[in-house]
């Protein structure tokens, strides 16, 4: 059932975003009448369309083996800013299409089977809980704004390894290992788990340091293994992807809080250059104080809560990470399934989310309709400022709930050990 509700889901998200395809196409592909004003107007804006043009995905061009990027951050030759197995999808998605039309469609459908995977997952491991992602907004609103949903898969599918495979636990957290190593691959972020992994596997092997490092080695190991072939084919295309993410400047394209923040001094170049020690570095003393708290909480319980821990270190990544995406709450909707934080967390951040969602796209409309656009000038900038700093608090406050929690696997384990007691 969880299956079937996100199918008709993903099937309303695909629709959401099909509205900004043609009925026009010029001779690249490209749909119209006035796309990009559409796009911000309607809300129907997706990076998977818009990125048909201008990273010669049009073209059918293999990626990174023979791109590059230029001194003033552009990409070419095939190379898109995101790790090797998303790229690999990228020109799957475009290989029998010519429109970006045609390529939202192939992308959506060839992303599907990752969502429905992570339903699947998810109701195993906290069944109706799984709702949630099943009929979650930001499925409907992000499934097919980018190619997060098959890192998101690898993430889920780590913790469905860790807590639901029947194996030793040596075989159970190599394996989550290597999924998140694949994460890796795809979008970055499933590597900052692989410390709170670490972490619980030391702990439940009994001061276990091989198990630990077994762990770090198996990850590692992945994400070399997968890259090692396209550094080989052409080092230079590989590279460029990771070198345009450093390059990237605090600006309006990030949406970030440092942007919305300090958005009068993103000119600057020294602004610049402290964004780029300033963010990364308070990302790591979050993470870190995450891992404390939780070992803090393993010396009281006795069972190092590696799922909690994980949450807060993507709360971390989120609020803190000069870069943030629409789409990134794709990656936080899983564990609002996994541990039992307060449904008033859920549907608060859920809210802001929204706000955001619709109220950075409408903002963009305006501003290049050249229609006032600020913050006294009507809902929309409001609704915009509402959705960034209201976001952010949340994040706050859910680091902080997510480390207090239990896991809703724990919560049915519980379960599951009473109605066998007594039935």
């Amino acid at each position: 059932m969880l299956c079937l509700l996100t199918a008709v889901t993903l099937a309303l998200g695909y629709a959401n975003k099909a509205r900004c395809t043609g009925p026009e196409f010029n001779e690249w592909g490209r749909s119209g009448p006035d796309y990009q004003m559409r796009s911000y107007r309607d809300v129907c804006y997706s990076d998977i369309q818009n990125l048909w043009l201008g990273r010669d995905i049009d073209r059918h061009v293999f990626p990174y083996v023979h791109g590059g990027i230029d001194p003033d951050g552009s990409l070419w030759g095939g190379v898109v800013e995101y790790p090797v197995l998303t790229g690999v999808l990228i020109w799957a998605g475009a290989f029998f299409v010519d429109t970006d039309a045609g390529f939202l469609l192939s992308s959506a459908l060839l992303m599907a089977p990752f969502g429905l995977a992570v339903a699947w997952w998810l109701g195993r491991l906290s069944r109706w809980r799984a709702l949630l992602w099943a009929l979650g907004p930001p499925l409907v609103l992000y499934a097919d704004h980018n190619w997060d949903l098959p890192v998101v898969a690898s993430a889920v599918a780590a913790v469905f390894v860790m807590h639901r495979w029947r194996a030793s636990l040596a075989r159970r957290s190599t394996v989550a290992a290597v999924l998140l190593g694949l994460g890796f691959a795809l979008k970055l972020y499933p590597a900052i788990f692989v410390l709170p992994l670490m972490l619980y596997v030391f702990t439940e092997g009994g001061r276990d340091w091989r198990g630990a490092l077994r762990v770090a080695g198996s990850a590692a190991a992945t994400g070399v293994l997968v890259n090692v072939p396209f550094a080989l084919a052409g080092f230079q295309g590989w590279a460029a992807s990771f070198e345009f993410q450093s390059r990237r400047q605090v600006d309006l394209s990030t949406n970030s809080i440092w942007y919305w923040g300090f958005r009068h001094w993103t000119g600057d170049e020294g602004f610049q250059d402290a964004m780029g020690i300033v963010s990364p570095g308070l990302m790591l003393v979050s993470f870190a104080l995450a891992c404390w708290i939780g070992w803090l909480r393993y010396e009281r319980t006795g069972t190092y809560p590696w799922v909690q821990v994980s949450a807060a270190m993507l709360c971390g990544f989120l609020l803190l990470h000069k870069v943030h995406s629409p789409q990134y709450t794709l990656w936080l909707l899983p564990f609002f399934v996994l541990v039992q934080v307060r449904w008033g967390w859920i549907v608060a951040y859920l809210v802001a989310d929204f706000a955001m969602c619709v109220g950075i796209f409408r903002w963009l409309y305006l501003g290049n309709a050249g229609e006032p656009s600020g913050i006294h000038d009507g809902f929309t900038a409001q609704a915009l400022m509402i959705g960034v700093w209201g976001r952010a608090a949340l994040l706050i406050g859910l680091f902080v709930a997510f480390l207090a929690a239990r896991t809703t696997i724990e919560s049915r384990a519980v379960e599951t050990a009473g109605s066998r007691r007594f039935g």
